[in-house]
């Protein structure tokens, strides 16, 4: 096996190195390369250049040519900040029901909502569970999507929770893509659990806690900030054991209502996600801290509800990425740059900022600074796509698929 190998020439390649993680991005900023090249070594990025320099530089190392003979643009590997592709069940029967007029109450009253997919998720083997997430895991990748979030929260038990979490450690090892895990016990308050908010949340902190750093489950906890699941008063002291023991925070936040952008900031959380119905107040809190706002526009077209004010968020300052959460609920399609895109063209993002969202500012959003970017010692995580130019990515709405997707220096997926 070669120790390196030198793909090109690469008609573009946005390498969205020397773009900001805060405040708007103009097309004309981003820093592209015509003719490019990249040099991997390993799973890394060796060097990024023109392809013919790179081809002469490279003339005495161990190389493996990949050569394109039509044109391609190169941009980072996706990454999909929030997802719930660990799930058992359908809500088909919500969505119809929303769509007939149904209010959320009548459809939880008539058996749906997050406790439907509660007892499904239960029910499943942690197995079931595990071939669930790969074959979406699977579905995402060949859309270029190289690094997925993935929460339990279907759970609600200690128990239930650890069979989420051991079911994403365990598809991790089969899946081409990377899975980062997040504990979302703090979904909801679960029907069958005989206490209040706060209890619940003191038996998940003191016994789940512990398990999670033990088996190393994950390094994230989550918890849905609203009226129908926890007020802040409620999450405080479960996010402050939290820190505590060296978790990172996430924040289900102002979706249906505010309180949580205040807490993601006041907890110094990595993101605060939603954001549908974050104020002026909220906008301005996030856009002055180091909190990344997650805009998951998937629940908005799922929902038939606002977005969340992305150009705002961006022209106060602040950092934006772009995630699907793909759930069985609220966004079933779970097609990330189609759901980008569509967010850009109702909130006035440039296509830059679109692509940002859903590479290096959502890694951001995950504490991960080793990819989203195409760069020497970054991860050789990239899509190729078989066009001339990177606007026609976004132009095409999600229709444009890679034409190749590496991860980690090698070719995982090719039309």
């Amino acid at each position: 096996m070669k120790k390196y190998k030198l793909i090109g020439p690469i008609t573009q390649l946005v390498s969205m190195e020397k773009s900001s993680v805060k405040g708007p991005i103009k097309d004309e900023e981003l820093v592209i390369i015509e003719n490019a090249g990249l040099l991997i070594e390993g799973e890394r990025i060796h060097m990024v250049g023109i392809f013919s320099d790179l081809t002469k530089k490279a003339g005495s190392l161990d190389v493996e040519l990949v050569e394109l003979s039509a044109d391609h643009v190169c941009i980072p590997g996706f990454v999909d900040a929030h997802t719930h592709i660990c799930f058992s069940g359908s809500r088909a029967r919500d969505y119809a029901m929303r769509n007939a007029g149904k209010s959320y109450l009548e459809i939880a009253q008539a058996g749906g909502g997050i406790w439907d997919t509660v007892i499904q998720t239960r029910k499943a083997s942690q197995q079931e569970l595990t071939y669930g997430i790969i074959k979406r895991a699977d579905t995402l990748l060949k859309k270029g999507v190289t690094t997925i979030e993935v929460k339990s929260g279907y759970g609600l038990s200690v128990p239930e929770e650890l069979k989420m979490l051991r079911a994403i450690k365990n598809a991790n090892t089969s899946s081409e893509a990377d899975l980062i895990a997040t504990c979302l016990a703090g979904h909801m308050l679960p029907k069958d659990f005989d206490g209040d908010h706060k209890t619940y949340l003191e038996k998940i902190s003191n016994s789940l806690f512990p398990l999670l750093k033990q088996e190393k489950l994950t390094n994230r906890i989550d918890a849905f900030i609203e009226k129908s699941a926890f007020l802040p008063t409620d999450i405080y002291p479960y996010f402050k054991k939290a820190k505590a023991m060296g978790f990172d925070i996430t924040v289900h936040a102002d979706q249906f209502s505010t309180g949580g952008s205040e807490v993601a900031v006041k907890m110094d959380a990595v993101s605060a996600d939603h954001l549908e119905a974050s104020t002026e107040d909220e906008i301005e809190m996030l856009a002055n801290s180091n909190v990344i706002a997650v805009a998951l526009p998937g629940a908005s077209i799922g929902l038939g509800c606002n977005f969340t004010p992305a150009r705002k968020i961006l022209d106060a300052g602040g950092a934006l990425a772009i995630a699907s959460d793909w759930n069985p609920g609220s966004a079933p399609m779970g097609d990330l740059l189609a759901q980008a895109c569509i967010l850009g063209t109702f909130e006035k993002l440039t296509n830059a900022e679109v692509l940002a969202g859903i590479t290096f500012r959502a890694s951001a959003a995950l504490h991960l600074n080793d990819r989203g970017r195409l760069a020497p010692g970054m991860l050789a995580d990239f899509n190729l796509f078989q066009t001339d130019h990177f606007n026609e990515i976004c132009y095409h709405q999600g229709k444009l698929d890679p034409s190749e997707v590496w991860k980690r220096g090698d070719v995982v997926f090719q039309q």
